[in-house]
């Protein structure tokens, strides 16, 4: 029961990881254009393929260094503490500002990606 416990635990994090990481997608690529004609529909099928790849692979990122995190150092600080799933969410919340930040930095600013 332990096991099955643990692993509903971060699968929920690992939806909570992407799901951080498609917001983070959406602000930086913003909205779709509304036009109709051949080469929109075009930019609009690369912007949703940017999209889904790169929220699929931060949220990954996000989720393996949670999941890491909490499996070595988390889960024998937080085993007595009444609010231990709120402290998990902030962690995911950190890891997630950490990782987009990172992103941000290499791809606007030293444009490395």
């Amino acid at each position: 029961m332990k096991v099955l416990k643990r692993i509903l635990n971060y699968t929920i994090t690992t939806l909570i990881s992407f799901l951080c990481a498609f917001a983070y997608m959406r602000i930086i690529l913003g909205s779709k254009s509304k036009n109709t004609d051949w080469m929109a529909k075009l930019f609009n099928t690369i912007y949703d393929l940017a999209f889904v790849y790169v929220s699929l692979t931060l949220g990954s990122i996000i989720a393996l260094l949670y999941i890491l995190s909490d499996l070595f150092y988390f889960n024998t600080k937080l085993k007595s503490n009444t609010k231990a799933t709120g402290i998990r969410l902030l962690i995911i919340i950190v890891i997630a500002i950490f990782v987009t930040a990172t992103h941000y930095i290499l791809e606007k600013v030293i444009d490395v990606i």
